[in-house]
């Protein structure tokens, strides 16, 4: 090993707390896991670019809920790994800055698709799951929709690219018109909210609005009906029958749908960014994984990868792209930490097999 990559390998990381993002794997000089189904476990065996010559990297930015971490510890990574094909391959390095959502990254990558500009390697570095990367979710469009009596707010949002998040409301503008003036006037601002925080609102504004239905109310929250409960179940119950004792203004509804515009737009930038013998890995957890066949409650994940897209469904994540963008893309099998992902990229250049790394050709199903 060069002195240049011992010392690469022995940055410390300022961000070493990040096992969050997933536990960490063990390496392995084996050939990859079998589950991914591809024989490529080497880089000389692949149709690739070497030695690199013009590098991607791509950090997003994200804050982990219930976490102390700082929402950019993916830029940390980055730096490794410009490092490293700097001083390696005296490689061309670029790196994306301030990737909170996918409308940063379309800004920033239409203008390099525009100059034209190709790289040998495209690497992602971010929390991830088996249907890609993951940013916060965010709003990408919506309206507002009347029809008469009947309006509906439209909002879709995206936290990866190709599950489309759909929330609606529909109300009647008959019914009551300060609550329908007050949407008129005020549904953008609902688009950075989340769906509990919108329905909090609009119930706190239809609790002002709304009269309650007295007599419902004593029947089912009277003093004496109440007696026999105490504390937060008392609270709830009082909660409960205001929804059920006073008319509804609104009614909202959240679902998950695949959407292969959003999808394909995704993977066109992908395919412009990388050349056609170069590479695009996603450093995250599970791009590699072959998801569960079976799930007891259904999820948001798992969504892309058994659907019919791209000629569906795919082993995994890694797979989808690859048949999508006509490159050769890889990404971990199981969790990754930030740490992991650098060794990864580091062992992968270095000509090094390796467990628990997915490569993954046009041509394999």
């Amino acid at each position: 090993m060069s002195p240049t990559l011992k010392n690469i390998l022995r940055i410390p990381f300022l961000i070493s707390l990040l096992l969050w993002i997933c536990a960490a794997d063990v390496y392995s000089d084996e050939s990859q896991l079998m589950s991914c189904g591809s024989s490529y476990s080497r880089l000389n065996d692949l149709a690739l670019q070497q030695p690199p010559r013009r590098v991607l990297l791509i950090p997003l930015l994200s804050k982990e809920p219930l976490t102390t971490a700082s929402p950019r510890w993916s830029e940390q990574p980055a730096r490794t790994l410009e490092a490293f094909y700097r001083n390696r391959f005296n490689a061309d390095v670029k790196q994306l800055h301030d990737i909170w959502s996918w409308t940063d990254y379309y800004q920033q990558v239409e203008q390099i698709i525009q100059q034209q500009t190709s790289f040998d390697r495209v690497i992602f570095i971010s929390h991830g799951g088996y249907d890609g990367p993951i940013l916060t979710n965010a709003v990408y469009w919506h309206d507002l929709q009347v029809s008469g009596n009947n309006s509906k707010l439209l909002q879709f949002s995206e936290a990866q690219p190709g599950l489309k998040n759909v929330l609606s409301i529909t109300y009647d503008t008959g019914k009551n018109p300060i609550f329908s003036a007050y949407m008129a006037s005020h549904w953008p601002e609902l688009a950075p909210m989340k769906p509990p925080e919108v329905r909090h609102l609009l119930k706190g504004l239809e609790k002002q609005l709304q009269p309650l239905d007295t007599a419902c109310f004593q029947r089912y929250c009277s003093s004496d009906s109440l007696s026999t409960s105490e504390g937060e179940l008392r609270e709830a119950r009082l909660n409960l029958c205001e929804l059920t004792c006073r008319e509804p203004l609104f009614e909202q509804k959240t679902s998950v749908e695949i959407s292969q515009e959003q999808f394909f737009h995704f993977t066109k930038t992908l395919s412009s960014l990388t050349a056609t013998d170069g590479l695009i890995f996603f450093g995250a957890c599970n791009p590699g994984s072959e998801a569960p066949e079976k799930t007891l409650v259904r999820t948001e994940t798992e969504f892309l990868i058994n659907s019919p897209i791209a000629g569906g469904p795919h082993k995994s994540y890694v797979h989808l792209v690859s048949a999508t963008t006509g490159r050769i893309t890889a990404g971990p099998i199981g969790n990754s930490s930030a740490e992991d992902i650098v060794n990864r990229v580091i062992m992968f250049e270095s000509g090094r097999p390796q467990r628990n790394l997915c490569i993954v050709t046009p041509a394999t199903k």
